[in-house]
């Protein structure tokens, strides 16, 4: 990693964490105690960040992680009904990967206990599947967010490398049909980047309230999506857009059986 590249995400990770001492900063970044110093006298020159005693300080005063109780409360129907068929979608003896949205944790509620692999970052997911014997849960580990109970960061990021996955199933906070998917906090979007490039396959689970939207820290865009599962307000122009670069479509609602739009013609199974 370059020093300009090491210095950005230690300004990051300080305000994404408030404070954080340099032994964290040491080992997140491998790299010796005195150079990590080193870089935070740099960054405090620069006024990026105040150093303490042992570590830094975050001069920002905001954080844009929502709390998991909160986000568990919107949209709670289209979510549950997202993850349902979203568990339609894994077979035994699959690999997957969950994220730490709420919409994974209701999937991850709802998946048979079945021979199945999954990684995730979310200690919420990795709880409720911890009751399912037949289900191996790996955890990515790395730097804990107490707001969406979820692992961040460099070591959450370098845990993936070692794996590659059958299908990654993800949210975001923003779907823009033309700059692709999106995300409040920076750190949560880089690592849901990883996944994609981790898996073969990349499910999103969004509702329709999603789209239109453009957050803080660019995901990826719309062409390494495999498949999109939506609840059935999704408007039909949005509909087409997609089928035109290609991607699938899973229209859903609680009482009827999903609507599938994919990007050769567009077959509707009712």
């Amino acid at each position: 990693m370059l020093v300009a590249e090491r210095q950005k995400k230690i300004v990051d990770l300080v305000n994404l964490r408030t404070t954080i001492r340099v032994s964290e900063l040491s080992e997140i970044f491998s790299v010796t105690e005195e150079t990590i110093r080193r870089d935070l006298e740099k960054l405090e020159r620069e006024n990026k960040l105040r150093r303490s005693h042992g570590g830094a300080l975050s001069i920002q005063e905001k954080n844009l992680e929502v709390d998991f109780s909160e986000r568990e409360i919107i949209n709670v129907i289209e979510k549950k009904i997202i993850a349902r068929e979203a568990v339609n979608q894994v077979k035994s003896g699959d690999r997957i990967i969950l994220d730490a949205s709420t919409t994974a944790w209701y999937m991850a509620r709802s998946l048979p206990d079945f021979p199945l692999t999954v990684i995730t970052n979310s200690i919420k997911v990795a709880m409720e599947l911890s009751k399912k014997e037949k289900i191996e849960v790996i955890s990515t580990g790395g730097i804990l967010l107490p707001k969406s109970l979820s692992y961040v960061g460099p070591l959450a990021e370098r845990s993936l490398d070692n794996y590659h996955v059958d299908k990654t199933f993800l949210s975001c906070k923003g779907l823009d049909l033309t700059n692709g998917l999106s995300d409040s906090n920076e750190w949560q979007a880089l690592l849901k980047r990883k996944m994609i490039e981790r898996s073969a396959q990349t499910i999103l689970m969004v509702d329709s309230s999603k789209f239109g939207h453009r957050d803080f820290s660019h995901i990826t865009s719309l062409h390494n999506i495999n498949q999109i599962i939506v609840d059935a307000k999704l408007d039909n122009t949005s509909k087409e857009i997609l089928k035109e670069k290609k991607i699938t479509v899973t229209a859903v609602n609680g009482d009827k059986e999903p609507a599938s739009y994919f990007f050769k013609e567009a077959t509707v199974h009712s």
